[in-house]
């Protein structure tokens, strides 16, 4: 028999998603595979409208809004299967999108998580902006995606067709083996939402596994479902979580001055907003820096004993993509490497 696998859709008040992609989801082709909603304590009637709809469905409902990444936490501890699928609510799958990834994954033990080709919704021949075609992070670990660089998407023309080892996957569609994911603590509840993947990911790394991506499967992310892109908190959550990824993951010394150089590259984001008059998100970038700074203590007990060097990691840019998107001008991933 296949290796069991559970598909998890962490759900807060999102009825109108699984009314419209649960279907899909439910005909998706394996055959050891179970199908949950893991609920972050809504306030609409979706737990009610999955349990007369979709009766095939378990329901696992947390007793409050832990979010993204503690939401995922606590519906998994309830969890057994041998691979979960942490799968957002609104993305649309095709039938066959889970076997492919999970034949990669079963090729080799020290692969411990993947994702597949992640395009867009409303245009199914772009990637999209959450993971695209895998997840790399430049020097100073600013995320950006095969496919997709800051706000330029990529038209698939099979031109990432394949199958290679990336820095991060995608939460939106984000296959981990269960006991990796044991094994590294999950994910970090402190976080809340954003960049979760990618801490989860790097610490992988950091205990001698794989992350891969899976061009043989392709799923379709709406976006923007939780938190549209052009949100003050998204914003917060961005600067914030991306500096303290850094603080628990790089090697004590280049941590600081990483850590640094990607403060000031911060600070010139802080003056665009500004002068582009957003003075929500100029707050929302000195709120992330002001969390990150007080929360030094809190985050340096997370650090593990041993951090591998970041420049042997496979999905590291050994650049600034900053400096070579905005005064480079290079706008496709190809271009950088």
């Amino acid at each position: 028999m296949s290796p069991s696998v559970a598909v998890v859709i962490l759900n807060w008040n999102g009825k109108a998603y699984l009314e419209q992609f649960l279907p899909g989801i439910l005909q998706s082709k394996y055959d050891n595979l179970q199908i949950i909603v893991g609920d972050n304590a809504s306030t609409d009637d979706s737990v009610s409208f999955v349990q007369e709809k979709f009766p095939s469905v378990k329901i696992i409902s947390n007793e409050v809004n832990y979010g993204f990444a503690g939401g995922y936490n606590k519906v998994l501890e309830r969890v057994d299967a041998d691979y979960f699928i942490l799968l957002n609510s609104d993305v649309e799958v095709t039938p066959n999108w889970i076997q492919p990834v999970i034949d990669l994954m079963e090729s080799d033990a020290t692969i411990a998580a993947a994702q597949p080709k992640i395009k867009w919704y409303n245009d199914k021949n772009q990637f999209e902006y959450a993971g695209a075609a895998g997840g790399y992070l430049d020097i100073y670990a600013f995320p950006f995606c095969r496919g997709r660089l800051f706000n330029v998407y990529e038209q698939d023309n099979g031109q990432y067709n394949d199958t290679r080892e990336v820095f991060w996957a995608s939460g939106a569609a984000f296959f981990i083996k269960s006991k990796c994911w044991k094994e590294a603590g999950g994910l970090d509840a402190d976080l809340f939402a954003h960049m979760e993947e990618i801490d989860l990911c790097w610490r992988l790394k950091n205990l001698n596994y794989k992350v891969m991506y899976c061009p043989d499967a392709e799923v379709y992310h709406v976006g923007g479902g939780t938190l549209q892109t052009e949100n003050p908190f998204k914003t917060y959550l961005n600067f914030r979580n991306n500096l303290i990824i850094m603080q628990k993951n790089l090697p004590a010394g280049d941590a600081v001055f990483r850590i640094f150089i990607r403060m000031c590259i911060d600070f010139v984001a802080w003056w665009h907003f500004l002068l582009s008059g957003k003075p929500k998100f100029t707050m929302a970038v000195s709120k992330g820096h002001w969390y990150f700074l007080k929360s030094l203590a809190k985050t340096n007990k997370k650090r593990k004993a041993f951090q591998k060097p970041y420049a042997t990691h496979q999905g590291v840019f050994n650049n600034s993509v900053v400096w070579a998107f905005f005064i480079r001008k290079i706008k496709y991933f190809s271009g950088l490497f």
